[in-house]
């Protein structure tokens, strides 16, 4: 099996937002700043606009967040690199336990190619990954499934008491313990690399954000990513201006948001972000947790909280801390704090930024060019073997589950084949009874024989049928288990791989190897495409 390149427009449930913002560029234009190409990005890269003091505070603060991580020497000296000028190339991802779908993964390594990419084409630039770690929403973190033996075994910590906590701060606890243990134990070899580093990562001292930035710091160790944990207190100080911006033009922004909303939907696509006329960008965290800002009649309120516009102003310029932006404006922010070129997210993410357009136009006054990042489908060698094996694709599978199964019985059962064994137990039967007639008319002494005979056969002919059907009871129990095994690899809970499988039992397995296989498909030009890539 050799690596194949997909159109991402051939993969289950893609916006069409998104093909027609990488394939109809013209048709969508209204709604973002630039075409998603090499070209547009170095157009940005040209035109820079970032302050020097900047520059030098969010460098000094992510230097001490790595080094906190454990980040390597590649780390520190990009990080040397975005004081001293280059751009940086930005992905991102929610902090899911045990590093989250492989996505994660493949998002970190996409932003360390391009900002080789760019490197080389004469544009310093480093790459930098956004934790998270504001995010609240404590269910979307808190499990991932390791795909084992041809089946998923689930790991989830419980919800326990986060109430809407920024999950960047919960802490881990000691039912991490046993989950550590026996996902180590699926890694392989008790000391091998991949399990070691998520024992040394996922702790119950250490916080969802803290033991995913430690594993995906020793995870990628060679490859410069900078890590950015937004919770720091410094880089809301840093951000606050745009946190005021947005609530001193909240009017203006929610009738431009509304109607971006309305154009995308008379343009054919789905908005998003569900925007209000009491919306405002931000949220509050407080002890109840992490709560949308809302706007009414010129009045601000969060839970139990409430402002003028004065006060909401104020709080914000004493305790940004305290306040943190929504899905449309988090990029923003990042962008604020990053001299960011090119951002690489998932089919959804770009959805997103069709509404952000606007905040990034009113607030920030630049935009970087939106990526879609590359996807993949790894398939190991037992899998490649069974997919030969039936005449099949990996997008077979993608039919689900109940057409993956007509597909493989009829490649190698007759579907005829039980109501064959019932209808000539029958006819033999019928045949039997006709001889017994025939024979006792000719000469009816010989009955008795010819019924003894008459159990013979038909005791054997039971024998043989249930023979027969016990062999094809096994036959269906082995392709039964192929479909499950071809399912839960290709297309696990009826989604693609990357959204649901976790990166490092693929890791384990592949070594450095598959990293640099990765990142090898990862660049500017395998933008919006999907690789089936097989592994070890």
């Amino acid at each position: 099996m050799h690596c194949r390149a997909l159109p991402i427009g051939s993969l289950p449930h893609q916006p069409k937002l998104l093909l027609d913002y990488l394939h109809s560029y013209e048709t969508v234009r209204a709604f973002y700043q630039h075409k998603p190409e090499l070209d547009s990005i170095l157009e940005v890269a040209r035109t820079p606009d970032f302050p020097s003091h900047r520059r030098r505070d969010v460098a000094g603060i992510l230097r001490q967040q790595n080094l906190l991580l454990g980040s390597g020497p590649a780390t520190l000296a990009n990080l040397d690199r975005l004081e001293n000028g280059a751009v940086a190339v930005v992905s991102g991802q929610q902090t899911g336990l045990f590093g989250g779908p492989a996505y994660a993964v493949y998002k970190a390594i996409a932003a360390v190619r391009i900002a080789k990419e760019l490197t080389d084409q004469g544009v310093e630039a480093v790459p930098v990954f956004w934790m998270a770690t504001e995010d609240h929403d404590l269910d979307e973190v808190r499990h991932v499934s390791f795909f084992h033996e041809g089946k998923l075994v689930k790991f989830e910590l419980p919800a326990g008491v986060g109430n809407g906590a920024p999950v960047g701060r919960i802490p881990l606890g000691p039912e991490i313990e046993p989950l550590q243990s026996s996902a180590a134990q699926l890694l392989g070899e008790a000391n091998g690399e991949m399990a070691q580093i998520l024992r040394d990562g996922y702790r119950p001292q250490e916080t969802y954000g803290s033991a995913f930035g430690k594993m995906f710091a020793r995870l990628l160790i060679d490859r410069g990513l900078i890590l950015l944990d937004p919770l720091d207190l410094r880089l809301h100080q840093i951000a606050e201006p745009v946190l005021s911006n947005a609530i001193e033009q909240r009017d203006l922004l929610e009738r431009e948001l509304l109607d971006r909303g309305e154009a995308l939907e008379k343009a054919g696509y789905a908005a998003q972000v569900k925007v209000t006329s009491r919306s405002t960008a931000l949220f509050y965290i407080s002890r109840d947790g992490r709560q949308a800002v809302t706007s009414n009649a010129g009045k601000f309120a969060s839970g139990q909280k409430s402002w003028t516009k004065a006060d909401l102003l104020a709080a914000i310029h004493s305790e940004p801390e305290s306040f943190s932006p929504n899905a449309l404006l988090r990029p923003v922010v990042q962008d604020f704090l990053l001299p960011t070129v090119a951002y690489i997210g998932g089919p959804a993410e770009i959805s997103y930024f069709a509404q952000s357009e606007v905040l990034y136009r009113n607030l920030l006054g630049r935009m970087p060019v939106i990526l879609p990042r590359a996807g993949f489908t790894l398939v190991d060698t037992k899998a490649q073997r069974l997919l030969k094996q039936y005449g099949l694709e990996v997008e077979d599978v993608w039919s689900g589950p109940q057409e993956l199964r007509k597909r493989i019985s009829k490649a190698r059962v007759p579907e005829n084949i039980s109501a064959l064994l019932v209808e000539n137990g029958s006819e033999i039967k019928r045949r039997l009874q006709q001889w017994s007639e025939a024979v006792s008319i000719v000469d009816p002494t010989l009955k008795d024989a010819v019924d003894t005979a008459q159990q013979k056969i038909a005791y054997q002919t039971e024998k043989l049928q249930e023979k027969i059907g016990r062999a094809l009871d096994t036959k269906l129990n082995v392709l039964a288990a192929h479909e499950e095994f071809l399912s839960n690899l290709l297309y696990p809970d009826k989604t693609l791989q990357s959204r649901e499988l976790c990166f490092l039992p693929f890791a384990a397995r592949w070594g450095q190897q598959g990293f640099e296989e990765i990142e090898r498909h990862s660049g500017i030009k395998n933008i919006g495409s999907h690789f089936i890539i097989p592994v070890p």
